[in-house]
């Protein structure tokens, strides 16, 4: 019998406790179901056929799914696709698990869970199974696996160069000064001479080398080998071909009796000094996280009865008052109590110009204040401010898998038991039809070690995190690490307007009253009914009334896409659309003319009836943001469509896309109505929806690309596929550059990694050899397969100068 216990987050009620507990109850082998409605949690007992997947999708079905958990894992020992899918299917494989993504650049795995169902040893124990080293990691601290595992890269690299490069000269010493070679073999003989390599290369291959053997044979025997197998057959048959020709020469024929114990040593230490290279730049890949952590300051001066106190920043909680003096980091996320200046909020927004800071102004944990000192009141500390929170989101991205890295994991599952393949029929061949049984041995032994598929399993991996890792720096937060795909995919960028392409603080502009209507009389009326309201023109209009003494309002009644009403000083007063107008049966007619004008021109109109009766026409405009029309403008340049859905009427609507340029029109759409808007605009292609993140929810999950903007601390990052920090519609235009960089550098990634196998491995098996004599030396198809690892990484990193003066 096993008992499980799920977090069932929507159980609300004592009815939701029924269902929950019948969705599992049915399942045969459940003996037993409790729901705890206070603790929201679900225990139950159950044996064989049951099990954990068929407990999870009967509550899924039920409309209940169990919490999720994301679990990430330091992975040591990776080094090509088939390490990284022989670790997804053992983690995959436990029950409980929901999915297990695994990068091979970053050295990390996610694993999506089931809550409660599956702890970190279980996972880490998998992974062992599966022949790797893993370890939990917390949020942000992925980097320094991969630190520890390049420093020790780094030495195991050492060590073998230290040793192969006196067995190098002892070999090809002679090959370069006939007298050295001649000066060895009579001083010492044949026989010493090759012992002495045999030695040295015996160490290479049981200490620094060992790895190789240890992880590549079990995979072998078990039927999934890897780079690891390819490196240990590649240098263990030529070591055990030498090791022959040393102590039992009379095995071999004449032709044959020569030795390759350089060959060993100088694979393995050649490919261990790839590794870290390898290892080094993609360190370099994840430097944007390291820098991004790096701006939380160690210390910060907390506000005591008995004076300022410096506190290890970590200890610091929400409530607390801290100092912060010129040209210091803000320790964490507050408001400002007292004091002016200016803060350098680049990190957060990717814009070089400082904001204005005083009384009452929100501010960022990791910028840095300016000229003036600031008292700060903390609002979030910890994990929960905005720099941790972008950390966590960005690592999160880096761990996601882009669609076409599908494409590569069916063939890498694939390459290198073909590999093994084309690596026998080339020794079979060479015996068959070659000069030598060492011929044959050098030539299956290049295959072996050339075909390595390091730079196919990097090629994706390194450029999304080296592209995010960008991305942050320039505040562009991509959530999902395959919209970067989807958004270089989009043919149409529609915008929401208020608050997008707008400033989305709207101001009165025009009251024109109806004939015997007091126009000051109106507007506190308005005014009235619109304070209680959150809506940007409520705000608009309320602050027209300049502070004056207003009456209460009561049944205040929002009536989205039309309006509100209320009932002020004994009057019904409905504010909004002339549909509202019409529902309550106030002629719009005398002021209707004017009403076209105002939205000929641009301005929100908005009429006001008191009783029934027309008493007012209400003009707001809310100014177009600085860099709308350039974003458009630049969109078009791309080749993108751009389209605006908006609530706003139709004259209104069209007046703003005229000055923007923009393509198509979406008008007086309820909110609700949106989605539909955007699966029209799919007609055209593939969709990225641009709002603000909360109230364009639906759009912006309907779209194939969501980007949500905001402004400082209050960004949206549950609302979208990518956030835009700065509030800059101008933005979208760089995630769209970002997304095709990113992409344009995965291909060119790909390419290069296919075309160097499908290229060398014919010449690696002796291809050239009939024509003109050529056979790849095994030394130098280790330094190939090293250096094409290493040159993927490099052109990745270039993505580091993303939006520094020219594309990467």
């Amino acid at each position: 019998m096993s008992t499980a216990t799920f977090e069932i987050r929507d159980m609300s009620c004592g009815a939701c406790v029924g269902r929950v507990e019948r969705a599992v109850a049915r399942i045969p082998g459940v003996e037993r179901a409790a729901a705890n409605l206070a603790a929201r949690t679900l225990r139950v007992d159950y044996a064989a056929p049951a099990d954990l997947p068929a407990l999870t999708r009967a509550l899924a079905q039920a409309g209940y799914p169990p919490a999720q958990a994301v679990a990430v894992l330091a992975v040591e020992g990776m080094h090509c696709a088939s390490c990284v899918a022989r670790i997804e299917a053992a983690l995959a494989g436990l029950p409980g698990v929901v999915s297990a993504c695994v990068n091979l650049a970053a050295g990390t795995a996610h694993v999506t869970h089931v809550a409660g169902a599956v702890d970190e040893g279980t996972l880490t124990d998998a992974v062992a199974r599966a022949g790797y080293a893993a370890r939990p990691v917390p949020a942000g601290d992925a980097g320094a696996a991969l630190a520890a595992e390049t420093r020790a890269a780094g030495r195991r690299a050492a060590l073998a160069g230290a040793l192969a490069l006196p067995l190098v000269v002892l070999e090809m010493g002679g090959h370069l000064i006939p007298a050295f070679h001649h000066w060895q073999h009579v001083t010492f003989g044949a026989g010493a001479v090759w012992a002495v390599q045999g030695v040295l290369a015996a160490l290479i291959l049981a200490g620094p080398g060992r790895s190789f053997f240890l992880r590549g044979l079990p995979g072998l025997w078990r039927g999934r080998p890897d780079m690891n197998a390819l490196v240990a057959l590649g240098s263990g048959a030529a070591f055990l071909y030498s090791l022959v020709a040393t102590v039992a020469p009379a095995l071999l024929p004449e032709a044959s009796r020569a030795v390759y114990f350089e060959a060993a040593a100088v694979i393995v230490a050649l490919v261990l000094v790839g590794r870290w290279l390898e290892a080094r730049a993609k360190g370099q890949a994840g430097a944007a996280i390291r820098a991004l952590v790096a701006l939380a300051p160690a210390t910060a001066r907390r506000l005591t009865p008995a004076g300022p106190e410096e506190v290890p920043a970590a200890a610091l909680r929400p409530g607390d008052r801290v100092l912060v003096r010129p040209g210091e980091r803000l320790p964490a996320d507050g408001v400002v109590e007292d004091g002016e200046s200016h803060v350098d909020e680049a990190m957060l927004t990717g814009e070089a110009l400082p904001r204005p800071k005083a009384p009452g102004a929100a501010v960022t944990g990791g910028t840095v204040n300016g000229a003036g000192a600031l008292t700060v009141r903390l609002v979030r500390t910890g994990a929960d401010t905005t720099l941790a929170r972008i950390v966590a989101l960005v690592e999160a991205a880096q761990g996601a898998k882009l669609p076409v890295q599908a494409l590569v994991d069916r063939i890498t599952a694939r390459f290198v038991p073909a590999v093994l393949a084309v690596a026998a029929a080339t020794v079979a061949a060479w015996l068959a039809f070659g000069p030598s049984l060492a011929h044959a041995l050098v030539a299956g032994v290049s295959v072996l070690i050339i075909a390595c598929p390091c730079a196919m399993g990097l090629a994706t991996p390194v450029s999304i995190m080296v592209g995010l890792g960008r991305a942050a720096q320039l505040g562009l937060l991509v959530r999902r690490g395959e919209a970067l795909q989807r958004l270089e995919g989009a043919r149409v960028v529609a915008f929401d307007k208020t608050g997008t392409l707008t400033e989305g603080r709207p101001a009165l502009t025009d009251l024109i009253a109806a004939e015997g209507v007091g126009a000051e009389a109106v507007l506190t009326l308005a005014a009235a009914v619109e304070a209680a309201s959150e809506h940007p023109l409520a705000r608009a209009i309320a602050a027209a009334a300049g502070g004056r003494p207003l009456p209460a309002a009561a049944g205040f009644r929002a009536l989205p896409g039309e309006g509100v009403t209320a009932t002020v000083a004994g009057a019904r007063v409905a504010l909004g659309t002339a549909r509202l107008m019409a529902r309550e049966g106030a002629d719009t007619a005398p002021l209707a003319a004017q009403a076209e004008g105002l939205a000929a021109a641009g301005k929100t109109v908005l009429f006001a009836a008191v009783d029934g009766r027309l008493a007012a026409l209400l003009a707001v405009s809310d100014p177009l943001k600085p860099g709308a029309a350039e974003a458009v403008a630049a969109l078009h340049a791309r080749g993108l469509t751009t389209a605006m859905i908006t609530g706003d009427g139709a004259p209104t609507a069209r007046a703003i896309a005229a000055q923007l340029g923009i393509d198509r029109i979406a008008a007086e759409v309820l909110p609700a109505a949106k989605l539909a808007a955007v699966e029209r605009l799919k007609a055209e292609g593939p969709v990225a929806f641009v709002g603000d993140g909360i109230n364009d929810a639906p759009a912006l999950a309907a779209a194939d690309v969501g980007l949500a903007i905001g402004t400082g601390t209050d960004v949206a990052i549950e609302s979208a596929d990518v956030v835009l920090v700065s509030g800059d519609p101008r933005g979208v235009v760089q995630a769209v550059d970002l997304s095709r960089a990113v992409m344009r550098n995965i291909r060119q990634n790909l390419v290069w990694a296919f075309a160097y196998n499908v290229a060398l491995i014919p010449v690696a098996a002796g291809l050239l050899y009939p024509a003109a004599g050529l056979l790849l030396s095994p030394m130098l198809a280790a330094a190939a397969m090293a250096a094409s690892s290493v040159l993927v990484v490099g052109n990745a990193l270039r993505l580091r100068r993303f939006g520094r003066g020219g594309q990467a």
